[in-house]
Order: C-alpha cells, then structure tokens, then sequence
C-alpha cells in the first residue's frame, strides 16, 4: 500500500482503530450521566451525592489512566513490543463496557470505570508510540496529526449519537418464536463493546510491531520522568516542559465541560447550543490537526508550538467574558462558538506538533516512556480541568476561564525558553509582507 501524503499505511490503519474505539468510549460519556440517573442504577451512595457520583464515575478514567502510562510505556519499550498491550488494552474495554449492561449498583459503575481507565494506559502511550516508531523524522508531525485527527472524529461522533441511541429504546429482536427486548442503555452499552472489538480485529489483522530493539534503561519508569534538564543547559527536561504545555492546554479545553447548565443560563441558550460549542474544539481539531502536523515536517515544530500556546490565552479568557461582551449584531451564544471552535485552532497547534517534537526527542527504543509523559498531562489536565472549574466557578463565571488562560500564558514562557528544535526545519517559515 503507498503511503497518502507521507502518511504510513500502518498508522491510517491504527487511526482507524482508535477511531472505532474512541466512537464506543465517547458514547458512555453521554451514556453513564443518564444510566446512573435513571432507576436502573441503586444501592448506597456511600454518603455522596448522585451528581457528585456522576463526575467521579466520568474522571477516575482518566485519574487511573494517566499515573499509569509512564509504567505501560516502560514496559513496551523493554519488550520491544507494542501491539500486544494495544490489543490486551482493547479487551478490556471491549469487557467492561460490555459489562455495563449487567451493572445494577454505584459501586459496579466504578470498578468498571477502573478497568476501562486500566485499559486507556495500555492502549494511549503504546498507540502513540506506535506511531512515532512507524514515522521518520521528515514525516512524524504529518503521521502525528493524522492519528489524532481520526482520534478526535470518533470522540466527535460518539456523544452525537448516543443519546439517540439510549432514546430509541427498547429494541425488540425478533429470535425465530419469541421476540429479544433490549433497553436503549444496553444497546448502546453492547455497541460500545462492538466499536472496541472491531478496533482489536483492525489491529490484530493491520498492524505489525515494527522493527525495534527492546531498551534496556536504567531505573524504574519514574526514573525517565525527568523534570530537570540533564545537560544543565536549561532548568526543565524538554519533554517535561512539553508535558506542561499540554496539561495546562487540556485544563483550557477541560474547565468548558461541567458549566453546561451555567453557561446556558448566562447565554439565555438551550442544552443543544452547548452541545454544538462544545463540539467547536474538537471540529476545529478535525480540520486542522493533519494539516499543521504536515507543515511542522516542513517549517519546524517550535513555531507552532508557541503560535498556538499564545492564541489559547485569548480563547480561553473571552469564554469567561462572553456574557458580558454584547457584541453588535452577533449573539452571545455564536460568540462563544467561535471561541471555542479558535482555541480548538490553537490546540490543533499544540498538541500534534508537540508530540512530534518529543518523538524527535526520544531515544531509539523509548518512545513509549519518553511520549508517555505528554499522553499521561494531557490526560490529567481533562480530568482535572472540570474539577478545578467546579471549584472556582463559586467566584464568578470568568474565574475558571482566566485561570486557565493564566496557565497558558505561562505555557508560552515554558515553551520559549525551555524548548528548543531538534531538528533543522527543511524551509523558513514564511513572512508575511517580507520585503525583497
């Protein structure tokens, strides 16, 4: 098969899966909120109240997840091996969302939360790995961007249509005499485990371990979490301070995620207006991820880097101060949409280019361990980027939104002084009005 702009047949088809996957794994973020709300779900709530439960069950993925992936990654970099944690991961998955059908009590909910978040550190450090090891220098931002692209596609697609899912329920199935009825909560639990078990075929039947020799490093896999430069030519490793960046870009993205019914009540909107802003982040994410990762094989991954983390300063902050612009003929609600849709722009510039430059950064053999520690602060930042917003919100709408535009300012002093390219861009980024 010839590679598509640059792109590696084996990464479209690792993309492909994690599209399938992430379509069934979006779905509960929809699902669960309405299962545990609905009288199919009782028994203690161990003093806590139901939303509360609500926003652990939705979180502890990603806080199982994230410590994780340094050992997971750790561990595919001394086996030399990266296919058989993606698919063992995908099992799992596939297992516990399929489990959810039978889940009657809280408690069910979080042990399988638990599972699926086991499940994430196997799979999200190895897939990215994969893709750094099946790239090159010259074409790692293209392959980077791709995978991510299709990623976020199926992130998109799934909340779209999983409250359809559960609303078109019961379904009835016609077995020769009798007649099968199935709730809308358990068809869509069943099409969760179907979307990860056609991801386990793609990569089982697509995708090979490419050529690479275990690593031996030194340590544990927290000794190659390095948060200070080793050579003493700066104060942070490059890749930590990288990490940074991304975990204050996914607390920008997060704080947006649990205001839904504030939000609406400052924009005078209704709930499918939030779910379309919501949406704009990761559309613009779409668009723009396979693009720009392209244009950092050729102009360099630094400029991106720094152009996006300052945009998100902007973006971020106008979100909190949306009610109170009153913009001439545009509505509240279409402003903060293409707030949202910008700074989707922005982190399309963050994050793939990111990702490619630790690539660049990492050993032979230790992509797992070195991309581990980016995957594991993005995922800290989206899980705790809605707790922080619950909390500051208390001291006024525009409290979260500033905070995390806060920390993307100091993201952008990170990043200009902390990280440098390594290798050297193949053209100049272009000047606009340059004069000749």
């Amino acid at each position: 098969m010839r590679n598509l702009l640059g792109v590696n047949p084996q990464v479209l088809a690792l993309a492909l899966a994690r599209m399938s996957e992430s379509v069934g794994n979006s779905f509960l973020i929809v699902v669960l909120p309405l299962f545990i709300a609905s009288e199919f779900v009782t028994g203690a709530t161990f003093g806590l109240t139901e939303v509360f439960i609500t926003g652990l069950v939705l979180s502890i993925f990603g806080f199982v997840n994230s410590p994780l992936q340094p050992f997971t990654g750790r561990l595919s970099d001394r086996t030399g091996r990266r296919k058989i944690y993606v698919l063992f991961g995908l099992v799992l998955i596939a297992v516990a969302s399929f489990a959810y059908s039978l889940a009657s009590t809280y408690w069910h909910l979080i042990v399988l939360r638990v599972f699926q978040g086991v499940a994430g550190a196997f799979i999200i450090p190895t897939t990215v790995a994969l893709v750094n090891d099946l790239a090159t220098d010259e074409n790692r931002g293209g392959n980077m961007g791709t995978y991510n692209t299709f990623r976020l596609v199926g992130f998109g697609v799934g909340p779209i249509a999983a409250g359809g899912v559960v609303a078109a329920g019961p379904y009835s199935i016609p077995l020769g005499a009798t007649t099968l009825s199935i709730t809308g909560f358990d068809a869509a639990f069943y099409f969760a485990a179907s979307t990860a078990t056609l991801a386990f075929v793609l990569v089982l039947g697509l995708i090979r371990d490419p050529d690479i020799e275990p690593s031996e490093p030194e340590g544990s896999a927290l000794d190659s979490f390095q948060v200070f430069d080793r050579t003493g030519t700066q104060l942070f490793d490059p890749v930590f301070a990288l990490g940074i960046v991304s975990f204050f870009m996914a607390v920008g993205i997060a704080v947006f995620a649990t205001l839904g019914d504030i939000v609406n009540t400052e924009l005078n909107q209704g709930p499918e207006m939030f779910g379309l802003q919501f949406a704009a982040f990761v559309l613009a994410q779409i668009f723009l991820q396979a693009p720009i990762g392209r244009a950092t094989d050729f102009y360099g991954r630094k400029a991106f880097i720094v152009a996006g983390t300052i945009l998100l300063v902007p973006t971020t902050l106008v979100q909190g101060l949306v009610p109170d612009l009153a913009l001439a003929g545009m509505s509240d609600s279409w402003v903060m949409f293409a707030a949202r849709f910008l700074q989707g722009v922005a982190g399309a510039m963050v994050f793939a280019p990111a990702l490619a430059l630790a690539g660049d950064i990492a050993p032979d053999g230790e992509s797992g361990s070195t991309l581990s520690v980016l995957t594991m602060a993005f995922g800290f930042g989206v899980a705790a980027g809605p707790l922080l917003s619950g909390i500051l919100v208390a001291w006024g709408f525009v409290v979260p939104f500033a905070f995390a535009a806060a920390l993307a300012g100091i993201g952008v002093v990170v990043v200009l002084t902390q990280v440098d390219e390594v290798n050297a861009p193949r053209r100049a980024v272009p000047l606009v009005g340059k004069v000749t």
